[in-house]
């Protein structure tokens, strides 16, 4: 139950940076697969590895060779990547260039599981038909030398958009609670009548309270999850 929870609030948060995010540029936050990612935000609902949900789409999605915002591109297994990769393409520039946005892709600060938000991806195919695709890879902050070769896209069906869009929405709402509920604790904390600096020491105290009970929360649920 623990870990059902941590996976809900897991994803209301990055709903959260996916609505916040600059236009641009990384977020890392905790850390994300891109199989979970990639079925949050573009409300697709397949499951298991990234390279199966090609397969798993037949006769459940539409599938096809042109990007579309809000379809998921499909990237096959290779050698160094074995697990395949899914990113949820956010707008076509080009017939050739798109943005995408997807998880645990470039080591950012030396860690993987980061979200990147709108960056470039460019098919390099000989038929123009996205089937090699090369990707932004954030420490170099330039496209990477390597080329991945991919299935396609698997599009977005009405029921998807209204599932992603509720996450989205369903997560600015909780953000606002939780932050309103933040700000009240911290409020109550202080006392009325009080001189300047002693408000901003009892301030400073709650908060010190409440990062020390987010974080016994946390030890307790890692430590009942292993």
């Amino acid at each position: 139950m623990l870990m059902r929870a941590r996976t809900v609030l897991g994803s209301l948060a990055v709903a959260v940076v996916m609505s916040l995010a600059p236009v641009s540029g990384a977020s890392a936050d905790t850390y994300w697969q891109c199989v979970p990612f990639a079925r949050l935000v573009s409300g697709i609902q397949i499951f298991g590895d990234a390279w199966t949900w090609w397969k798993q789409a037949a006769g459940k999605y539409d599938t096809g060779v042109q990007p579309k915002a809000g379809a998921v591109l499909c990237f096959k297994p290779t050698a160094k990547m074995k697990l395949g990769h899914v990113a949820v393409v956010t707008q076509v520039l080009t017939d050739r260039v798109i943005q995408i946005t997807h998880a645990n892709w470039s080591r950012i600060g030396g860690s993987r599981g980061q979200i990147e938000k709108d960056v470039t991806v460019i098919d390099v195919s000989p038929a123009g038909d996205w089937s090699t695709v090369k990707v932004w890879y954030d420490p170099v902050r330039d496209l990477g030398s390597s080329t991945y070769p991919t299935y396609g896209f698997i599009y977005q069906d009405a029921s998807a958009k209204l599932a992603a869009a509720s996450s989205l929405n369903t997560a600015q709402n909780v953000a606002i609670a939780v932050a309103q509920s933040a700000a009240n604790q911290v409020v109550t904390a202080v006392r009325p009548g009080s001189g300047p600096l002693s408000m901003l020491s009892q301030a400073a105290d709650s908060t010190d309270r409440i990062a020390a009970l987010i974080q016994a929360a946390t030890a307790r649920e890692e430590a009942i999850s292993n």
